[in-house]
């Protein structure tokens, strides 16, 4: 009834280069949840945000934990190009948030209790490739579609050589 439709081998069908970005949050102090649960609560807001504006440039995402202070989302983007203008962007919550850390952290008053992080990526096509075994779309496949193993290879290096549209041609030549 509530079960998601398993697929037998798959992969993702992206196309061309994937940028995965992964931004999250360490609770240094347990005890300062005024600290630590406005800094959880606002990366909620911005996946809302971003969930109701598709054109931002959002395909998925995956929230996952590292440990019990560790938090964290892996994120799949349109673009870098997209990715920089939400970061960016006077009228989207992140880049208020980001002036409020950042005015915290010159005037001196960030105090430890939660620390930020993130890291992006741009993998260019031929550099990243995935499979999925009696799973539903996750992660890449479910930012990207998912699509039977077969279509780009059945094995790694298979997956790995797929290249996809017009430019693979480009570079056949």
């Amino acid at each position: 009834m509530f079960t998601k439709q398993v697929l037998g081998r798959t992969t993702a069908d992206t196309e061309g280069d994937v940028v995965v970005l992964l931004i999250g949050m360490r609770v240094n102090h347990f005890w300062a949840v005024h600290q630590w649960l406005p800094v959880m609560m606002a990366m909620f807001r911005m996946l809302g945000e971003l969930a109701r504006n598709h054109d931002r440039g959002l395909l998925g995402h995956v929230m996952l934990t590292a440990s019990p202070r560790t938090y964290y989302v892996v994120q799949y983007w349109e673009s870098k190009e997209k990715l920089y203008a939400y970061a960016h962007s006077p009228e989207m919550f992140h880049h208020r948030a980001w002036v409020i850390v950042n005015r915290k952290e010159r005037a001196g008053k960030t105090r430890g209790h939660v620390g930020l992080w993130h890291e992006a990526y741009v993998v260019p096509e031929g550099s990243y490739e995935a499979i999925y075994l009696d799973m539903p779309a996750f992660g890449l496949a479910r930012a990207h579609g998912q699509v039977p193993v077969e279509r780009r290879g059945r094995s790694a290096r298979d997956r790995f050589a797929h290249r996809s549209g017009p430019k693979a041609a480009e570079r056949a030549e």
